[in-house]
């Protein structure tokens, strides 16, 4: 039971570490992309930006509102209410309209108007075009900044920027946003991942049964094996004692191998003498649980009919009814056996057999009866009996007997 509770443990205990790498990599793999994602929708939101507000800059500049009116006296009242407006229409944050000295005509804070730019204004007033992050009046901003031409000459700048600020709670949002499909990702996967993890413990459980059962049948094969040995060498020695002449010792040997109760079952129409020894035996025995085997009136069979394979399938065919009717049943056989074949019928009071799993019941190792059991053969009756009457070319059938058990019927044919 220790031993059991410590496999089991430790079963479990290699199914959890499955779930949890499992689970591991989907949050890896979930929080991997979901990262990727979140890089991927910062670029994007810059580059929207960027081309935003070089658009707002470029469209300023080509206005020819601006540059005709940059350098006169009354440029601040005429264009910082059209920068007002853009700055409104395009969502920017601020739109700036400088001269060619670097001094701002227009701006979002009134005491900033008139007074120098915050940068270095000298590229853009001969001819480049700046995009990029700079620190500013207002703070960080992405900012692009376009030269105002007139007639050829550069006579000032357009400058449109939108805060760092804005633009983290503009990615703030879009993560937001994303955030119930990565939950629900995440969600998905370890689901998954617990379908899978329970899919292959019941894999390996089914393994671990078939290995079990597998082991018991080599177990058994060997068991078999070693009991075939066995008896072939005592069948060695009875035979040298018979042909030596020495019955006595022969049946001496005989008694120590398997003590003979004394049974006689000649009144059972057994008049083969090795079917009436076994019977006689098995019915002694089955009479010291306080069953009884009963060989049916009709039995008929001539001496020197029943072959060994007859003997081993009526022998297995009792074996598996006494098993199945338990101390105090009661089991029936009829054995019919002439030139033409042999009949064997076996009943018993026992819980019955399904005629529909007969094709379950004949495979090796098939059992009914608990594993383990201090009598328990593991099904190979059953399968010795198949592989007789598939070489005799015979059939087998399951039914009901009178005393509401199993009867399981087989006939052979002839010509062994």
């Amino acid at each position: 039971m220790a031993q059991y509770s410590e496999w089991l443990l430790s079963r479990r205990f290699r199914l959890l570490v499955v779930l949890l790498i499992q689970c591991a990599v989907v949050v890896t793999c979930v929080g991997l992309t979901a990262f990727a994602a979140a890089r991927a929708q910062e670029r994007q939101v810059r580059e929207a930006t960027t081309e935003r507000v070089l658009a707002v800059a470029r469209s300023l500049a080509d206005l020819d509102q601006v540059r005709e009116a940059i350098g006169r006296g009354d440029a601040e009242q005429e264009l910082q209410p059209l920068t007002e407006l853009i700055q409104q229409a395009s969502g920017v944050d601020y739109v700036v309209i400088s001269d060619a000295r670097g001094i701002r005509i227009t701006h979002p804070v009134a005491g900033e108007r008139g007074r120098p730019v915050s940068t270095d204004p000298s590229d853009v007033l001969a001819g480049a075009t700046f995009v990029g992050t700079e620190e500013g009046t207002l703070g960080p901003t992405l900012r692009a900044k376009v030269p105002v031409y007139r007639d050829g000459d550069v006579v000032g700048a357009a400058s449109v920027g939108v805060l760092e600020s804005e633009i983290a709670a503009d990615l703030r949002s879009s993560l937001t946003a994303m955030a119930p499909w990565v939950l629900l990702a995440v969600l998905v996967g370890l689901t998954g991942a617990a379908g899978v993890s329970a899919a292959i413990g019941a894999r390996v459980r089914r393994l671990e049964a078939e290995n079990a059962e597998l082991g018991e049948q080599r177990r058994l094969s060997r068991a078999l094996r070693e009991q075939t040995h066995e008896f072939r060498t005592r069948i060695h020695a009875v035979y040298g004692l018979v042909e030596s002449g020495e019955a006595d010792a022969a049946l001496d040997y005989l008694a120590e191998l398997a003590p003979i109760t004394g049974a006689d079952t000649r009144d059972g129409g057994v008049e083969d003498p090795r079917l009436r020894a076994v019977l006689g035996e098995m019915a002694a025995e089955y009479r010291t649980q306080g069953g009884l085997l009963e060989i049916d009136p009709l039995t008929s069979t001539s001496a020197g009919e029943l072959g060994g394979d007859d003997l081993s399938l009526i022998a297995n065919l009792v074996i598996n009814a006494v098993e199945a009717a338990g101390p105090g049943g009661h089991v029936q056989v009829l054995v019919l056996a002439d030139e033409f074949g042999t009949e064997v019928a076996v009943g018993d009071d026992g819980p019955g057999l399904d005629p529909e799993a007969l094709p379950t019941m004949i495979e090796h190792g098939y059992s009914t009866k608990e594993p383990g059991g201090r009598n328990a053969t593991r099904g190979v009756g059953l399968a010795v009996v198949w592989q007789i009457v598939l070489d005799r070319d015979g059939e087998i059938e399951v039914g009901r007997s009178p005393a509401g058990g199993a009867l399981v019927t087989v006939r052979l044919r002839g010509g062994r």
